[in-house]
């Protein structure tokens, strides 16, 4: 049976794997916190710690699900002491792409992340409906990248993957490189940064004496038929009037730049902010 050490398996998203890894047979999962309290929640859920080291030279899989800033100082303590030929996965692709990660030629090294479970989508159960961050019951898709190690071993990563993102839907195979411009890029740096926006337009809208309910499910119709229309989901387009307000609210809210965020310096400085903790100027 294949062994996975789960680092950090006391953490929100390591409480998800760790339940979903219960729910297989295909892998034994070894439990790893390294402070008290960490490993004081594994024991009261019914969960024996592993020492780090022990589950590092133990396991065939490594999954690293503690925070970035912390993925370069904890793989730098535990990846000496992986096996020749076990896999390192990661849930995000800022430390590998950003060089925090030591160097190690005879492990594998597979980067995933998922991509949450879609706006559109056929769930019919309610509570699948509410499942936004998806590894409960709502159907997801992943982006996964090989970084290193033999070509078969992407099989036994998206295996890996299917196990602690399920119920998944697709996984897509891009680089590492291309999962940084997904995140932070993509649906960070521009999609969120938006959507906060659009949070502050709607109380903007409220203290100009709109009712906050009446704004709220206002703008989330609104998105959901633009959605429809943009994504093509829907055989319709934006009207003549809709258009000709994005044409000039482009040049109120947006620098005519902006997309030189998508550039390599500018995703990596990204990156470092968040495996760093620094300002990105």
């Amino acid at each position: 049976m294949t062994t996975i050490a789960l680092f950090g398996a006391a953490g929100k998203m390591g409480s998800r794997i760790s339940q979903r890894l219960r729910q297989t047979s295909s892998y034994q999962t070894l439990y790893v916190e390294a402070g008290e309290a960490g490993q004081n929640r594994l024991r009261e859920r019914g969960d024996a710690p592993t020492p780090p080291l022990q589950a590092a030279a133990q396991a065939d899989i490594v999954i690293l699900a503690v925070p970035d800033k912390l993925i370069g100082k904890v793989s730098h303590e535990i990846v000496p002491h992986m096996r020749p030929g076990a896999m390192l996965v990661l849930l995000d692709p800022a430390a590998p792409h950003g060089g925090e990660l030591p160097v190690r030629e005879d492990i594998s090294i597979f980067v995933c992340h998922p991509c949450h479970p879609p706006i559109v989508n056929d769930e019919t159960d309610p509570e699948a409906r509410l499942d936004f961050f998806g590894a409960i019951k709502a159907k997801q898709h992943v982006v996964a990248a090989l970084m290193q190690g033999p070509e078969a071993d992407y099989a036994r990563g998206e295996a890996v993957v299917r196990a602690i993102f399920a119920p998944v839907m697709n996984v897509y195979r891009v680089t590492v490189e291309q999962m940084a411009i997904l995140e932070p890029a993509l649906s960070e740096t521009v999609v969120l940064t938006c959507m906060v926006i659009i949070t502050e337009a709607i109380q903007e809208a409220v203290r100009r004496g709109v009712p906050e309910e009446a704004a709220r499910q206002f703008i989330l119709g609104h998105m959901n038929v633009n959605v429809g229309i943009l994504f093509k989901y829907i055989d319709a387009e934006l009207s003549d009037g809709a258009k000709l307000a994005v044409a000039r609210a482009r040049e109120r809210i947006f620098q005519p730049d902006w997309k030189r965020v998508f550039e390599p310096e500018n995703v990596m400085a990204e990156v470092k902010a968040i495996t760093q903790g620094i300002t990105v100027k």
